[in-house]
């Protein structure tokens, strides 16, 4: 079944890169390719840290360094260092390359307009429908959570955003201070995990656990925004319950406010139930806990013991 699944990606592939022009050097008739034009687009009118446009767009450093040296030898673009940090560099658009901007994006439209202009009304609703449906499923494979240090910048990025969620959507607010937040230290392994969620390289979710007793203590566990309805939610749980179960805890506990339903919704979903209040917790309305069971391997650790008495 997966074969006939990979041969219709593969085809899918090939219709489309065909559709856009990518098989042509003079990207919608200018004189470059679709990676250059892509990386114009990137840049944009504001610019862009270097590491941001290979992170965002996938690229080795040696690659992304010879299209930006491609696109300052047409005079479309500068790098220089970035302001907020010496060390970081910067790309720019030039007033030529703002101008080819405004001149790819006019082609664009002309290239997206040819598209649906040979359908009619109800299939042109259906493909634009189906391609909104493949670009958040194939952003949603593109996800990669990582465990990282919760003091990095991508994970005080996230927690910081989402303490200012909590602060709007709380009544009278939300206070880190006053909440039971886990030490950074305390989401440390090995008995501990914090991880990060990213989309091309932008951090877009985090969440993680401390010991505590004999069970695993979840907490931060938050999702932009923007990258809502894309699975990551679940993923994320479902990567802390497998790095907890690893470690040798058997439950996962974790508390939830009355506001967030739609974190009730996805602990309920994913085999949490409701326990009576079992911390402090503040902010907290709802108490949940999950066994996790053993892993595979448990067994094979039980039997070693029972050899070695």
């Amino acid at each position: 079944m997966l074969g006939k699944d990979v041969a219709q990606v593969r085809s899918f592939n090939r219709l489309v890169t065909q559709t856009i022009g990518v098989l042509h050097d003079h990207y919608l008739g200018r004189d470059r390719s679709l990676a250059e034009s892509r990386l114009l687009f990137e840049i944009g009118d504001d610019g862009a840290e270097v590491a941001d446009l290979r992170a965002r767009l996938d690229l080795d450093s040696g690659y992304l360094s010879r299209l930006l040296r491609s696109l300052e030898s047409q005079g479309l673009s500068t790098t220089e260092a970035a302001f907020r940090d010496r060390r970081a560099r910067q790309a720019r658009l030039t007033p030529a390359g703002r101008t080819e901007m405004t001149t790819l994006n006019r082609r664009s439209d002309r290239l997206a307009r040819s598209i649906l202009a040979h359908l009619n009304d109800g299939q042109r609703r259906r493909l634009v429908d189906a391609m909104a449906e493949v670009e958040r499923l194939l952003s949603a494979s593109a996800v990669r959570i990582e465990e990282e240090n919760p003091a990095s910048r991508d994970a005080q990025y996230c927690l910081s955003r989402y303490f200012d969620e909590l602060a709007e959507r709380f009544e009278g607010g939300f206070d880190p201070a006053k909440s039971l937040a886990p030490s950074l230290e305390e989401f440390a392994p090995p008995r501990g995990s914090f991880l990060v969620a990213r989309l091309h390289g932008r951090p877009i979710g985090c969440g993680g656990f401390k010991p505590v007793e004999d069970y695993a203590y979840l907490k931060r566990m938050w999702i932009a925004p923007s990258a809502r309805g894309l699975g990551v939610g679940r993923r994320l749980l479902q990567e802390l319950e497998d790095r907890a179960r690893s470690i040798g805890f058997r439950m996962i506990r974790l508390e939830t406010q009355k506001a967030l339903t739609e974190a009730q919704q996805l602990y309920r979903s994913s085999g949490y139930r409701e326990v009576p209040r079992f911390n402090d917790e503040l902010y907290a309305h709802h108490w949940f806990e999950k066994a996790i069971g053993a892993t595979v391997s448990d067994p094979m650790r039980k039997a070693a013991r029972s050899r070695r008495c």
